[in-house]
């Protein structure tokens, strides 16, 4: 990516409450998750659905009977039918991947108005029965005579019956053998990050979502669900009542024995969708709207899977060189927290001269982070990490608050399951 020619902007966004899966949302399909913002983000800015020249959205699990997801959605959003709608897939950095495709298509020229989604309905993940289920179903189907498909049927084993979760499988790196959490252990031990400042990260990210709820409420739009249709106004995880005594009851997860990740300082499962509208800057003058940033660099980088947690640091380094910018010069920092242990490592790896040298091909460190600009008002371990969603979610997050404050640069980042990093510097004028 070089610098933009044309002017790349975020107009405005919105999301819907995220809520724990297999709770609230369960029965909203993604494609009408991600339909809500999608609408809203229009609405709140006046614009006329006529103007969007493309639809891009984020999302990891895609469902059998909506694999167009955006498409689906953005025609229910009130989108035109002529406009086309695609869905990109980053792992958790997807939400990145729909703005930085729709920075790409507008500074090529090829678009003004793109809507850039992320959605992830991880309570609608379906159960797996595997390649032994389908070999012995089709071999059911061939089969001609009465003995040849009791023949099928008795050849049923008990593993070819036997369903797996695919969201399970999913969180398992197909590179490393290691699922997420067990990727976060691997970066407590090498950065040294204890249980203690684990659950002190944890209890950190509650207290500020709990009382950040009027300043999230701004880029909430209240959800109507199924059956009841009883509004949901606010993000359901952050808890009040959240405290280092009951954090510190938790059992580790992933390394029953040795290990400091425990449901309490790792994200939680979520529903949820969010939405932002980008444009060319002379396409938002034109039209009379202002906007909350521009996007000044996006960059994705790769590494190890075993570490893949550090890929925030990674990302950062591409998205500031091609920004030519520092770390120091951002004010405000939005990090998906995938796992307090997660977060803190790259911290750690971020301020060290070694890692600087050894890992980014630096002169030295990358820069510290201080954690008073970092989620500022809390961030997944309190609110949620639907994965499709989340990069969305941290832009939003990271431009409201950035106006809040008057602040000029911002980065959201996350790391991306299977070795990767994503980054985005926003620019307020």
């Amino acid at each position: 990516m070089t610098a933009p020619r044309r002017g790349v902007v975020i107009l405005d966004g919105v999301r819907t409450p995220f809520c724990k899966a297999w709770g609230l949302l369960e029965d909203v399909p993604a494609d009408d998750l991600q339909r809500s913002p999608l609408a809203e983000a229009m609405a709140r800015i006046d614009l006329d659905p006529a103007e969007v020249d493309e639809v891009v959205v984020g999302n990891i699990a895609q469902p059998a009977d909506t694999t167009t997801l955006a498409r689906v959605a953005a025609l229910r959003a009130g989108v035109p039918k002529s406009v086309p709608a695609v869905t990109v897939n980053r792992n958790c950095g997807s939400g990145i991947e729909a703005i930085a495709t729709a920075w790409e298509r507008i500074e090529s020229g090829l678009a003004d108005v793109v809507l850039a989604g992320g959605v992830e309905s991880m309570s609608r993940i379906p159960f797996q029965m595997g390649q032994g289920f389908t070999r012995r179903v089709m071999g059911l189907r061939k089969a001609r005579s009465a003995g040849a498909r009791a023949g099928a049927l008795f050849g049923f084993r008990r593993k070819d019956i036997t369903p797996r979760s695919a969201l399970e499988v999913g969180l398992r790196d197909a590179w490393s053998g290691l699922n997420m959490g067990e990727t976060a252990e691997v970066l407590a031990r090498r950065f040294q990050v204890g249980r203690a400042e684990q659950d002190a990260y944890a209890l950190e990210s509650h207290r500020r979502a709990v009382a950040a709820r009027a300043r999230l409420r701004e880029e909430i739009v209240p959800f109507f669900p199924p059956p009841q249709h009883q509004p949901i106004l606010d993000d359901v995880g952050p808890r009040e009542d959240q405290s280092l005594e009951a954090l510190g009851r938790l059992k580790p997860v992933f390394d029953k024995r040795y290990g400091t990740v425990t449901a309490g300082n790792s994200c939680m499962l979520t529903d949820g969708a969010a939405a932002v509208v980008v444009a060319s800057e002379e396409k938002a003058r034109a039209l009379g709207i202002p906007w909350l940033g521009r996007i000044r660099a996006f960059a994705f980088a790769g590494l190890d899977p075993e570490v893949m947690g550090l890929g925030p640091v990674y990302a950062a380094r591409r998205a500031l060189e091609r920004a030519g910018l520092r770390l120091s010069d951002m004010q405000l920092f939005e990090i998906n927290e995938a796992f307090a242990a997660q977060v803190l490592a790259v911290l750690r790896a971020s301020a060290s001269d070694a890692f600087g040298r050894e890992a980014l091909g630096l002169p030295g460190a990358l820069g510290p982070i201080d954690p008073e600009i970092l989620n500022v008002n809390g961030g997944a371990i309190a609110l949620g990490h639907p994965v499709g969603c989340s990069g969305v979610r941290l832009a939003l997050t990271l431009l409201k608050e950035m106006a809040r404050r008057n602040l000029t640069l911002g980065m959201a980042a996350l790391c991306v399951g299977g070795g990767q990093g994503a980054a985005l510097i926003v620019e307020r004028s």
